[in-house]
């Protein structure tokens, strides 16, 4: 009777804490099965460029963005690159990059996000404690307006220097893909053609400078919003039309209550799928 009653109080304290357990995050693959970040890592490891699709605002996942990094940067060579860094600040970066300029003189010449600070520094001093290349793939956000408001078309007023910022034109588009319907879909009478469009410019731009930047047996990790690369889409299907072997593996973003399983709608929606408790802390 005494092992029966030991076993039961056993039984009942275990489940006490598997109840109180709390998770803030939980992986899978496209097909919902769940996956442990080791599986990830050595996914990353084989591959020729990770997009990390992230929420800007998302603690969790600028967390774990710093982790696969300096994981995988312990076990290939690597380098990093985001959408938050824009092509004409490269050479601000670089002079970051190799101590030519200092935190402050950064902040006033690069057009640095307003979470730059909490969520995408220690990448950057990341990469340049560890003297790793760090490329700044956005199209700067004034030609971007400028396709929001002429279509591709304004972009050939630039200058042959401009033109070195963005990818090469013209660019192929194709606005039936689901992705720029469905953003049209959601800006309802707010939309225009045009709006897609400068989306694509920047998948198109941040695609460019990624294959432009890539080495031989060397991971290259690009860290974007999950809109730009869910689904395969955006910045993932302009790497496919400038090399189309190119090896890929993408990780979407969701935020959700639930941590067991994923809904039918986020498969495939990229090779890995990073689920976040939606009551995470935001940093902005």
């Amino acid at each position: 009777m005494k092992r029966l009653i030991s076993a039961i109080l056993f039984l009942w304290i275990s489940n006490i804490g598997i109840a109180q357990e709390k998770k803030a995050y939980q992986l899978f693959d496209k097909n919902g099965k769940k996956v442990s970040y080791v599986k990830l890592l050595k996914a990353a490891e084989k591959t020729q460029v990770v997009l990390f699709g992230e929420y800007h605002n998302n603690a969790i996942a600028h967390w774990l963005e710093l982790e696969l990094t300096k994981d995988l940067a312990q076990k290939k060579k690597v380098i990093l690159g985001a959408e938050m860094l824009e092509a004409d600040n490269q050479k601000q970066l670089d002079q970051y990059l190799n101590g030519e300029i200092n935190q402050k003189q950064l902040d006033s010449t690069a057009r640095l996000w307003s979470n730059y600070k909490t969520d995408y520094k220690p990448l950057v001093d990341f990469a340049k404690e560890n003297k790793l290349t760090f490329i700044a793939t956005n199209i700067p956000r004034r030609f971007a307006s400028i396709v929001s408001k002429k279509g591709f078309e304004g972009l050939d007023a630039l200058t042959p220097e401009e033109k070195l910022w963005i990818a090469p034109l013209p660019i192929e588009f194709d606005a039936n893909l689901p992705g720029y319907v469905n953003m049209m879909k959601m800006m309802g009478d707010h939309a225009s053609p045009n709006m897609p469009k400068a989306q694509a410019i920047k998948d198109a731009t941040m695609a460019y400078f990624i294959q432009k930047n890539l080495k031989a047996d060397t991971v290259f990790i690009h860290y974007n919003g999950t809109y730009h690369s869910d689904n395969f889409e955006g910045i993932g299907w302009y790497l496919k039309k400038y090399v189309s072997d190119i090896e890929v593996i993408t990780i979407a973003t969701v935020e959700q209550n639930d941590l067991e399983k994923i809904m039918p709608e986020d498969y495939n929606k990229g090779d890995y799928i990073l689920v976040i408790d939606e009551d995470v802390t935001k940093t902005h």
